[in-house]
């Protein structure tokens, strides 16, 4: 066997460290924009009888990403956020990837139906 070959092995190797990247990638963003914006607004009284749901700017992507190359706190953490959400949909993705790689068909095609479950389920309700 060759280092180039797939295998279930591999596969599952490289689907546990995207995994473990992708959720600690995540959270050093949410918890940078959190020290973003603590430092910000960390002394502003907070309104509890109130709720204040997110701006509308950033219920986009395109808002957030904005937001956060402007180093605005909120943006990042939800950017940090959609990482999140996004790292067990690339990891499907991966393992459709490498079941194909693999010649295993009837995995493909029941990792395709749930990435498009999944995809559907994320962009279909906006």
């Amino acid at each position: 066997m060759t280092g180039n070959e797939w295998s279930d092995r591999r596969v599952e190797s490289i689907v546990g460290n995207l995994l473990r990247v992708g959720v600690t990638l995540a959270g050093c963003v949410v918890l940078a924009g959190g020290m973003i914006f603590l430092v910000r607004h960390g002394t502003q009284p907070a309104h509890y009888r109130v709720f204040l749901g997110e701006p509308s700017d950033l219920r986009r992507l395109r808002g957030i990403i904005h937001g956060a190359i402007a180093l605005r706190g909120r943006a990042i953490i939800q950017l940090g956020l959609i990482m999140l959400i996004a790292t067990p949909i690339a990891r499907v993705a991966f393992a459709m990837f490498g079941f194909a790689e693999e010649k295993d068909r009837m995995y493909v095609l029941f990792t395709g139906i749930v990435l498009v479950i999944l995809l559907y389920s994320l962009v279909g309700s906006a």
